[in-house]
Parts: structure tokens; C-alpha cells; sequence
């Protein structure tokens, strides 16, 4: 009897279990947490710390347009950081690229780190490309969409109210500055050794914005293998 009651418990508590770790998920993004840990910082701060023999900048926030200089001048004053540790909501698509690349031409041992947990969504993926030695760890989350010109609805209600015209100007400049970014994605991809695929077959493959179709999905988080296989992650796991 007290073995059966045993095995009742048990099973409970697997399905309990199964259940919380489920409700931990997004519906409408089942490969990405419900509430990501990404920082309510309005701007990306950036703060050094010393854990052990090691100087890690933990970067925390929105990507905003003075990261990349301010990166560059925590990292020139700074020189014996060894990591950056990100976690972020995303931002700016271009301050993003520009981060990256000052975190490249910084020093080519800085290793960037997604800490178990914490989320690096959007442009904060490519502040984290930046690094030569890249690491997510186990139960982080590397999360993608694609990039999007039309952020402003407010713009787009205003030019159709317009007319025909400025709707199809409001359309040209999307389009022309979006093949701008899709290129400078690309570029970036190249230089930081990063499989382009990850564009073509995940970031352009997520839409930004809820369509019509019944698909609400904006959002995606990469698994471990994927990271690995489009070379987002290029080293084990190690403990800093």
C-alpha cells in the first residue's frame, strides 16, 4: 500500500512538474521563454566586475545609439576585460552591428557570454557576435527575429489617411532601407565568421510582427545544436 501511494506521489509530481516547466514556455513562441531575462535598462549599461582572476562587463539593457561609443571607451580604459556578459532586449539594429564590431577590433581574446537564464534578443545578437570566442550557456537563450522598418504604426495610419502616394513612398523607403540592413547583416555575418544561413533559414524565417494567418509567432530562440551548427556558439561551455 504505502508503495502504490509512493508511485501516486511520484507521478503527481512528475506531472506537476511537466506542467510548471510548460507554463514557463511562450504559447506563441514555444522555443522562447514566457518572460525573458533581458533587462529593463533603457540604455545598455555597462559595468565591470571581478569574479576570481577574471574582469567580465556585464552589459545590460536596451541597445541604444551611444553604445558603441561608450563600449569603445570602457574597453580602451578597461584592458583586462577577458568577457562581456549581455543581456538584453534589443534595440538599435545598427548600433548592434557597430558594438560588435568594436568588440572585434577591441581585443581578439575577449570571449562574449549569454549566462544560464539570461535572454540576448534581437540587435543585442549581434553586440554578441562581436566576440571571437562566443558562448551560450545551457538554459540561455540566444532569441532572433527579423529586423523591422515599421516599428511606427502611427506612420503608416498617417500615410494611408494620406493617400495612395505617400503610402507607396512610405513602402519605398521600408523597402529601400531594409535591403540596406539585410546587406549589412549579411557584411556583418562574413566578418564575425558567422554561417549566413542563420539569416536565410531562422532571422528571415521570423517575422517581427503578429500576421494574419494565425501564426502569432515574433520570436525564436535557438537550440544548443543550432547555435553550434550556424556557429553562433563556437566554444564549450566553460566557467569563467
Amino acid at each position: 500500500m504505502i508503495r502504490i501511494l509512493r508511485n501516486i506521489v511520484a507521478s503527481c509530481a512528475l506531472v506537476a512538474s511537466a506542467g510548471h516547466a510548460q507554463g514557463l514556455m511562450d504559447p506563441d513562441n514555444p522555443t522562447c521563454p514566457r518572460y525573458p531575462n533581458w533587462s529593463s535598462n533603457q540604455e545598455m549599461e555597462l559595468t565591470p566586475v571581478v569574479r576570481g582572476e577574471t574582469k567580465i562587463l556585464v552589459a545590460e539593457g536596451v541597445v541604444d545609439a551611444g553604445l558603441p561609443e561608450r563600449l569603445r571607451k570602457m574597453l580602451a580604459e578597461n584592458p583586462e576585460i577577458s568577457e562581456i556578459w549581455l543581456r538584453s532586449p534589443g534595440g538599435l539594429a545598427r548600433a548592434g552591428n557597430e558594438a560588435g564590431r568594436v568588440i572585434r577590433a577591441a581585443d581578439a581574446s575577449i570571449i562574449t557570454r549569454i549566462p544560464k537564464g539570461w535572454t540576448c534578443f534581437s540587435a543585442c545578437n549581434f553586440v554578441f557576435m562581436g566576440g571571437r570566442a562566443r558562448i551560450v550557456e545551457p538554459g540561455a537563450h540566444f532569441m532572433v527575429h527579423m529586423f523591422t522598418m515599421t516599428g511606427d504604426r502611427n506612420a503608416i495610419n498617417y500615410s494611408i489617411e494620406m493617400g495612395t502616394d505617400a503610402t507607396v513612398g512610405l513602402i519605398g523607403e521600408v523597402e529601400q532601407e531594409s535591403a540596406l540592413l539585410a546587406t549589412e547583416d549579411n557584411d556583418f555575418l562574413i566578418r564575425m565568421g558567422v554561417s549566413r544561413k542563420l539569416l536565410s533559414e531562422v532571422m528571415y524565417k521570423t517575422s517581427a510582427v503578429k500576421n494574419g494567418d494565425g501564426d502569432k509567432s515574433t520570436r525564436r530562440c535557438l537550440t544548443e545544436e543550432e547555435a553550434l551548427r550556424y556557429n553562433v556558439a563556437n566554444v564549450a561551455n566553460v566557467d569563467p
